[in-house]
C-alpha cells in the first residue's frame, strides 16, 4: 500500500466517514478510529470537537490544502458580501485543483494536485501549474494534447463513480470544461455531509 493511500485510509477512519467516496475505503466495513483503542466507547464530543472535526472534513475533502491555506480562504470568505460559509464553498470549488478533479480529468483530489503541477492543464489557452489558481464563471479548461492519452485521465474519464456537477460543463471528447458558475453548497457532490457554518464557528470562536 502506498503512503499516500495510508494516509487518506487514516484520515478516513479519523473522521469515521469516507469523505471522498471511496469504494475502498476501510469506514465502509470498519467505521472506527485507527489505533488499539479505536473501538472503545466515544465519549460526548463537545461543540468545540463537532466545529473541528467539521473544519476538519472540509479541508480534508480538498486534498493537499495546508491549514494556512484554507485559513487564508476562509478570511478572504468572510471579508466577502453574503453567507461566509457558501462564500468558502464557492472558493474551494473554484480552485484549479478542484476543478480538475469534479470535472473527472483525474480519479483523486490529490491525482489533481499532481495533474496540475506537472503542467497538463491549460485555462483559457493558457498553460497553468498551480493548484490553487482561482477560477472565474466562464473559464475553459482543458487538458492539454500531449497529455490526453495518460492512463489516469483515461480511466478517470471513463469511471462512473462520481457524477458531474450542474456548475461544470464538460465535453469527454475535447476534454474540455468550462466554469458555469460559482457553486452553493447543495451544488456540490460530497459523498458525506459537509457544515461550513461548523467552520464559521470554528474560527470565530
Amino acid at each position: 500500500m502506498s503512503r499516500r493511500h495510508s494516509t487518506k485510509y487514516k484520515i478516513d477512519r479519523r473522521v469515521g466517514e469516507n469523505i471522498w467516496g471511496r469504494p475502498k475505503s476501510p469506514v465502509n466495513k470498519r467505521p472506527t478510529k485507527p489505533g488499539q483503542h479505536g473501538q472503545g466507547r466515544r465519549s460526548k464530543t463537545s461543540d468545540y470537537g463537532l466545529q473541528l472535526m467539521a473544519k476538519q472534513k472540509v479541508k480534508f475533502h480538498y486534498g493537499d490544502i495546508t491549514e494556512k491555506q484554507f485559513r487564508r480562504t476562509f478570511d478572504q470568505a468572510n471579508r466577502m458580501k453574503g453567507n461566509t460559509a457558501e462564500n468558502l464553498i464557492g472558493l474551494l470549488e473554484s480552485r484549479l485543483e478542484a476543478f480538475v478533479y469534479r470535472a473527472k480529468f483525474v480519479p483523486t483530489i490529490f491525482a489533481a494536485r499532481q495533474f496540475v503541477n506537472h503542467g497538463h492543464v491549460k485555462v483559457n489557452g493558457h498553460k497553468v501549474n498551480v493548484g490553487s489558481y482561482r477560477l472565474k464563471p466562464g473559464d475553459v479548461v482543458e487538458v492539454r494534447e500531449k497529455s490526453r492519452n495518460l492512463a489516469l485521465v483515461l480511466e478517470a474519464l471513463g469511471s462512473p463513480e462520481r457524477d458531474l456537477p450542474e456548475y461544470i460543463e464538460v465535453d469527454p471528447k475535447a476534454m474540455q470544461a468550462t466554469y458555469i458558475r460559482v457553486p452553493e453548497l447543495a451544488d456540490v457532490p460530497y459523498p458525506v455531509k459537509m457544515e461550513p457554518a461548523q467552520v464559521v464557528e470554528f474560527y470565530s470562536s
